[in-house]
């Protein structure tokens, strides 16, 4: 597990619901049971910080970091694919990006792990498809300094033939199989979580659950069911996400509370 992206799921998960700021030493703190070393913590700050994800600011406690707007934005929309709290729709249209790729192959990766977390897939190296628009790929598009034009698009023969436009533009056999993989891997380790674990254990387990299933923001589009294939995967797995998340979200939370409570306290408060 990368520093960087366990900072992403730590804010997402159990520091934006809290104000989106913790000092550097809470950070350090929840990362910890992860095995992710402190010097690897302040590293992945620095770098979130130049990126513009992170803002440094001072708290009682002493330095820390708060998410920025942008970040802000990032982290509701992962929250809302993470948990599934809304509605995949379809009103039958397609959102159509053709692009000038940039030259530097570390662009074009970036670029398309960008655009495959707004839920965008490929038709070829120029020509990029999605369900439903992203509110932020114009503003990404335009960071990156990529030429583009946009498209709204329907396909005159229906559902039929827009069923073919999702197949070549996810693999969805792929997809389905990394679904139960999941699954397979999570099952044996959440099993050893039980009410006589402790609260870091419960959240350590806990925090790997949600970084393993975020992974599928950069995966799956979550296409609406009609141009799903029959006995999705994705249901069952979501299902079982849901069902151990909500277990071990309350040990989770008093953990979290802890390192936040220990953290926050001022010299005088510590020797009392």
């Amino acid at each position: 597990m990368q520093a960087r992206s366990a900072l992403f799921d730590l804010y997402g998960d159990h520091l934006r619901p809290r104000g989106g700021r913790a000092p550097v030493a809470a950070l350090v703190k929840l990362l910890a049971p992860l095995k992710i070393a402190p010097p690897a913590v302040r590293t992945a700050v620095s770098r979130m910080v130049r990126q513009g994800w992170l803002d440094p600011l001072r708290l009682v406690s002493g330095p820390g970091y708060s998410i920025t707007p942008k970040a802000a934005r990032r982290l509701d929309e992962a929250a809302a694919r993470i948990y599934r709290t809304g509605r995949v729709g379809w009103d039958g249209r397609f959102d159509l990006l053709v692009l000038s790729t940039p030259t530097s192959r570390r662009e074009r990766q970036r670029l398309a792990a960008n655009l495959s977390f707004l839920g965008y897939g490929t038709l070829d190296e120029q020509t990029w498809v999605a369900t439903r628009p992203a509110e932020d790929v114009d503003l990404l598009l335009d960071e990156a300094g990529v030429r583009y034009e946009r498209f709204t698009a329907s396909h005159a023969a229906g559902t039929r033939g827009a069923v073919e436009v999702v197949r070549r533009a996810w693999d969805l056999s792929e997809i389905g199989r990394a679904y139960e993989q999941f699954v397979a891997e999570q099952r044996p380790l959440l099993a050893k979580v039980t009410t006589r674990s402790d609260d870091e254990e419960a959240y350590a387990a806990r925090f790997r659950l949600v970084h393993a299933w975020r992974t599928f923001l950069f995966q799956d589009p979550q296409l609406p069911p009609a141009l799903l294939p029959e006995r999705w995967p994705g249901i069952a797995a979501a299902s079982f996400f849901d069902r151990h998340a909500a277990r071990l979200r309350p040990a989770a939370d008093r953990y979290v509370e802890q390192c936040l409570d220990a953290t926050n306290r001022t010299p005088r408060q510590k020797g009392r």
